[in-house]
């Protein structure tokens, strides 16, 4: 820290800060005792940062949860954007604003499409999240949306279906893409004036595939909403100052790298998102403003438009209960006391 610390982010320093102390002592828990084996047993809190790999699990199902009661019946899509490498140094010292763009324009660049009545004719919704790892941990900046086949009619009083396996054209969407990121862009001219000329003269990469009801690509999103880059159980070694992990690459063949500790951190770091980014974010009638259309649409479809409960209070403690089984003998563990948190005191380096 000592080291890097001037060079650091205020959220990747929250972020090691609060690793360290996720699951200790200093942020409380609870106490059992395992009458067999006549042993405490103690459970502490976790730190609840989003970029932590043990944390997440819990709110990763309840969003989940949460967003299944928003699918409609019809055919669902997953289009990603990858943002060219030539703009990921920018990107890198200016996440909070390039990120928010490449989401932004691109659901611009889709919802304008989908507006031509060769494709939808209506208005569509989206749901959106950039991810900006690649399988090794490497700087990858792109964003998955999540799309139903299909929109709303402009009197709200039809649905209009996309065809079953083909939402748009990918290449139209690349260009669209482009034009309206580059003008995004020009609005701020010193971050302009540092791109490649070229970037805008080169083809962008869209994908669009079907993925059939939408359930399993939001089961696929949900990994890179409440999990991180890496997760514990692929450090495979830590040793002599260097880290072994593994990955799998896109064939599905594993493979296993080793860095020295501070490249290590490094990557990790890098994917660590800046303070208060909303990381999910909904567009057309899946926004948070037009829920009272998604409402009307789903009493096209004949679908019941009860409120869906997406709150998140109480997560701290949602993993707790009173017996637990014990990690030694398998018995159950008799609820003792709880561990007051200590108060926390910010690092230095903070």
């Amino acid at each position: 820290m000592a080291k890097y610390g001037p060079r650091m982010l205020p959220s990747q320093k929250r972020a090691i800060a609060d690793i360290i102390l996720c699951r200790t002592p200093p942020l409380g828990g609870t106490t059992y005792f395992c009458e067999p084996c006549e042993e405490y047993r103690y459970s502490y809190h976790s730190c609840k940062n989003r970029s932590c790999p043990k944390c997440g699990n819990d709110d990763a199902t309840r969003w989940l949860a949460a967003q299944n009661a928003l699918l409609l019946p019809v055919p669902y899509f997953l289009v990603t954007t990858t943002l060219p490498k030539e703009l990921r140094p920018v990107a890198r010292r200016n996440q909070k604003l390039i990120y928010g763009l490449l989401l932004r324009t691109t659901a611009e660049a889709i919802q304008k499409l989908a507006r031509d009545p060769e494709w939808v004719g209506g208005e569509i919704g989206l749901l959106g999240v950039p991810q900006t790892w690649k399988r090794d941990m490497g700087y990858h900046v792109h964003t998955h949306f999540i799309v139903p086949g299909g929109g709303v009619s402009e009197d709200g009083k039809r649905w209009l279906p996309a065809q079953r396996d083909y939402l748009m054209p990918e290449k139209a969407v690349a260009k669209i893409l482009r034009a309206k990121f580059r003008d995004a862009l020009k609005r701020h001219p010193e971050l302009f004036k540092q791109v490649p000329q070229k970037v805008w003269r080169t083809d962008w990469v869209v994908n669009i595939k079907s993925v059939g009801s939408g359930k399993k690509a939001l089961e696929y999103l949900s990994r890179y909403i409440f999990r991180v880059a890496i997760s514990n159980q692929r450090i495979s070694r830590f040793k002599d100052g260097k880290v072994t992990f593994t990955y799998k690459d896109a064939n599905g063949k594993w493979h296993s790298t080793t860095l020295d500790t501070e490249k290590f951190i490094s990557r990790f770091l890098q994917h660590v998102l800046p303070y208060r980014f909303v990381k999910v974010r909904y567009y057309g009638f899946l926004s948070p403003r037009r829920r009272e259309l998604l409402k009307h649409i789903k009493e096209l479809f004949g679908l019941f438009t009860g409120e869906v409960e997406q709150s998140t209070s109480g997560c701290c403690l949602a993993s707790e209960v009173r017996v637990r089984r014990c990690p030694k003998c398998g018995g159950q563990m008799v609820f003792v006391q709880e561990i007051k948190p200590e108060r926390w005191r910010a690092p230095p380096w903070l």
